[in-house]
């Protein structure tokens, strides 16, 4: 089978508002390459107590299994999007999609904690190769007109991942062992590399005079570790002096990195991008929109499984609420920013949000499974609604040939979301093991967040910035 040449965008065969048989391919070898990396930040979330005892390690080192990919991702994202830019996006997408299923089976064989802390950085380059690459050739191959729609479908499938990661972790991990959850990504992996090897389109390369931002590419994912480092130190106890210095090198670090991306001529994270108030607007909504999920995700489970009476099956059901209204609804968050604009079902989606975020908080420690399920509901589908508003708008706000650089920038904007949430929570809940405090802590910062994502969406612009003829061929 010969691979799928480069689409034709001139020739717009699918009706106004229906995805053409061609395009739904694509969308669906996207999706199923995109969602290998929520579905393994969340899924491993639940294997952690069975990996500790495996390994005989604590939660300080073992921990790191979960931000190590965290930063990777965001700190990766960026510049898979730039090499995709210049080297051909399809080929980067393949590539990552093979990665991840060999990274995934070496983790699952891994005899120590370090090896299997390699395998789940080499899962995160992969990932990050997938993401922005996927994003951008969905850009590539779907008309304004029904581009919303087929991004709608790509949140789904994150959503779905992402939701639906405790509990199929839980339900492995009780048939098998916490190895379970590394296979299952060859489940993904096969048939998102054989629908992409026939219908993602080829792109071609731009021009590689630009020297490389190599000092940028080092300078990021050090950024990251500290300050993710310095959040997880949050509720313990700390030497001042450590912190002090800490705080210091990070913003030495931020000032140094800024000062070089906007000095070096193609840098891997471009900030002059967040000068175009709609791309700044979709980057932050959607920063602010995965702490306030992640963070709540993350937390539930801790907090139900203090509860006599709770089992791994009960959480794994209360967190599908979440997942499963995010499935649901976010193709149809895409067909409305199709249809209005944008702006207006992003605003609407992240309200909802905001008000989820205040069910889930009012109702506190003692907080019912059933308000808390409405509560999931409410979040779930604020955030079905937003998504595809945003991250259409991050890749129209940029000309087609910045739109692999814009969809890294953007994932990595998401992906510092989740960042910042976790170790927070790493930071608050260790201290906080049957103490209220800490749990209603946590759930204030999903407030603030969801309102400041909100906040955010007002900057989202109605239709594209940039106008670009279905003509015009990479």
């Amino acid at each position: 089978m010969t691979p799928k040449s480069e689409i034709d965008l001139s020739a717009d065969t699918g009706t106004k508002g229906v995805l053409s048989g061609d395009e739904r391919l694509v969308v669906l070898a996207v999706t199923l390459g995109t969602m290998l990396a929520p579905l393994n930040s969340t899924m491993i979330a639940v294997a952690m107590p069975d990996i500790m005892r495996h390994f005989d390690a604590g939660i300080a080192t073992a921990g790191w299994l979960i931000t190590a990919y965290l930063v990777a991702m965001a700190s990766l994202m960026p510049l898979a999007g730039k090499i995709g830019d210049r080297f051909g996006r399809r080929r980067f997408v393949l590539g990552g999609l093979a990665l991840f299923g060999l990274a995934s089976l070496a983790a699952a064989a891994a005899p120590n904690l370090s090896l299997l802390l390699l395998f789940r950085v080499l899962q995160a380059v992969a990932g990050a190769l997938i993401v922005p690459n996927g994003a951008a050739l969905l850009r590539l191959a779907v008309p304004e007109l029904r581009r919303g729609r087929s991004f709608g479908l790509l949140g789904a499938g994150v959503g779905l991942a992402a939701g639906l990661g405790p509990p199929i972790g839980g339900a492995l991990i009780g048939a098998s062992d916490w190895r379970a959850i590394f296979y299952i990504n060859v489940v993904l992996v096969i048939p998102a590399l054989i629908l992409g090897w026939r219908w993602l389109p080829r792109t071609a390369p731009l021009s590689q005079e630009r020297k490389f931002d190599l000092a940028g590419a080092i300078m990021l994912p050090v950024l990251l570790v500290l300050s993710a480092a310095l959040l997880m130190s949050i509720g313990r106890e700390t030497n001042v002096a450590i912190l002090v210095g800490g705080s210091i090198a990070a913003v030495t670090i931020a000032g140094a990195f800024a000062l070089q991306e906007l000095r070096h001529p193609d840098p891997v994270v471009q900030p002059r991008l967040f000068r175009r108030r709609a791309f700044a607007a979709a980057s932050g909504g959607i920063a602010f929109a995965n702490l306030a999920m992640y963070t709540l995700l993350l937390s539930l489970p801790l907090l139900l499984a203090d509860r006599s009476g709770s089992s791994p099956l009960q959480t794994g059901m209360v967190l599908a609420a979440l997942s499963a209204s995010m499935i649901v609804l976010a193709p149809l968050g895409g067909r409305l920013a199709d249809r209005f604009g944008r702006r207006m079902p992003t605003t609407a989606g992240l309200s909802m949000l905001t008000l989820g975020a205040l069910i889930v908080a009012f109702g506190g420690t003692e907080i019912s499974l059933s308000v808390l399920v409405v509560g999931l509901i409410v979040v779930g589908s604020g955030l079905a609604v937003a998504t595809p508003g945003l991250q259409t708008t991050a890749v129209e706000a940029v000309d087609p040939a910045q739109a692999g650089v814009a969809s890294g920038v953007y994932s990595t904007s998401r992906y510092l979301g989740s960042i910042v949430g976790s170790a927070i929570l790493a930071g608050l809940l260790p201290t906080a093991v049957g103490d209220t405090a800490g749990i209603r802590s946590v759930f204030f910062i999903v407030v603030v967040a969801a309102a400041l994502a909100t906040a955010a969406s007002l900057g989202v612009r109605a239709r594209p910035e940039v106008s670009v003829s279905l003509a015009q061929k990479r």
